[in-house]
């Protein structure tokens, strides 16, 4: 028996439990409260048979009920009346409440009502048990839309945490794409180009063009495995040790780069270093793409105990941009950890991205 099954045989063994000393004691009890001084053995198979079915209130609530329901009228019907046959059908009717929709209900509640009304007319209880009854039944029904609506309300909750975060996967996962593509490819074109250019050096470039593609495919790799359910990534995130190794890449495609960079930390940090990484890479690649020849570029780090400040610029004459995509990305990944990236046409002509991220071992 599974879990919620055991559940429901022990509520279904405490509802029979609540009422067991009422119906062993065999006191009168008027009206619909009735039953027989002693219980018979066909009386004790009523009691068991209208609990019984309460173990699957949970699958088949409605069904549940009708059983439960049927089974108390060939009770009153052959003469055994008594708590039980109130109680069972309570708890039937709190099950359709809390497990299927509103409307659902207005059937089992009508019913109970019903039969209310029967034992009324056929051996009238006193008014303050008829009004006890019926308020039990009003707030049964209230606990149950309650516990359901709350369940509803947890549930989307959880969907939508759950659509969130996928959301913000598939878009980290998008950034990671297009930083290692964009990037990549604009170093084996500048090679290439360059390779085409400068036939005397075209076996080192086109060496280094195999190098960069085959970093691309590691990178990829590692993506995709990030796809696959229960797979971790292949290769750790690059962050601030790794930024001399991109400029050298950056500066063997042809692009001139200076490298600044003052206090560095004791203690890496690899969100940050990841995001300081990634803006770089994006405002080096966007100057392989649009800034032209004879360009040379710049990138200032400063690091201090609380935040870090980094600088690109370049001598271009300006960058049309990529379609948002990129500087979109590195906002986002900047605003993740309270940081800000601007960009545009620097003072002094060219093009200058400019990102400052707070610091927190």
């Amino acid at each position: 028996m599974d879990r919620p099954r055991r559940t429901d045989a022990g509520l279904a063994a405490l509802a029979a439990a609540l009422v067991l000393p009422v119906t062993l004691g065999g006191d009168q009890a008027p009206g619909v409260l009735e039953h027989s001084t002693g219980v018979t053995d066909l009386g004790w198979l009523f009691f068991a048979a209208v609990h019984l079915p309460l173990v699957w209130r949970r699958r088949a609530p409605l069904t549940v009920f009708w059983v439960v329901a049927a089974i108390a009228v060939l009770s009153m019907l052959a003469g055994f009346t008594g708590v039980f046959l109130v109680s069972a059908p309570l708890f039937a009717v709190y099950a359709v409440a809390r497990h299927r929709p509103t409307p659902h209900l207005w059937a089992p509640v009508a019913v109970f009502v019903l039969a209310l009304g029967w034992a009324w007319v056929t051996s009238p209880p006193p008014t303050p048990v008829l009004i006890g009854i019926l308020s039990v039944l009003t707030a049964t029904a209230l606990l149950g839309l309650s516990q359901r609506r709350h369940q509803d309300y947890r549930r989307q909750q959880l969907e939508h945490q759950a659509r969130t975060a996928a959301t913000a996967e598939r878009t980290r996962i998008a950034r990671e794409v297009h930083d290692i593509v964009a990037h990549n490819l604009a170093v084996m074109v500048a090679l290439a180009d360059g390779a085409a250019a400068d036939p005397a050096n075209a076996p080192d470039l086109l060496a280094k063009t195999s190098a960069t593609g085959r970093a691309a495919l590691a990178d990829m790799r590692r993506l995709v495995g990030l796809l696959r359910e229960g797979e971790q990534p292949l290769a750790p995130q690059p962050g601030l040790p790794d930024l001399p190794d991109l400029v050298d890449q950056v500066r063997a495609a042809g692009l001139p780069v200076e490298l600044h960079q003052e206090g560095l930390p004791d203690k890496d940090n690899p969100g940050i270093g990841l995001v300081v990484y990634r803006i770089t890479q994006e405002a080096l690649t966007n100057t392989l793409h649009h800034a032209g020849a004879g360009v040379r570029a710049q990138v200032r780090l400063r690091h201090t105990d609380t935040e870090v400040e980094l600088e690109i610029t370049d001598t271009g004459a300006g960058q049309p941009g990529d379609g948002g995509h990129g500087l979109a990305g590195i906002a986002e990944r900047a605003a993740a950890y309270g940081g800000t990236v601007s960009a545009g046409p620097a003072a002094d002509g060219g093009w200058r991205v400019h990102a400052r991220l707070p610091w927190e071992v």
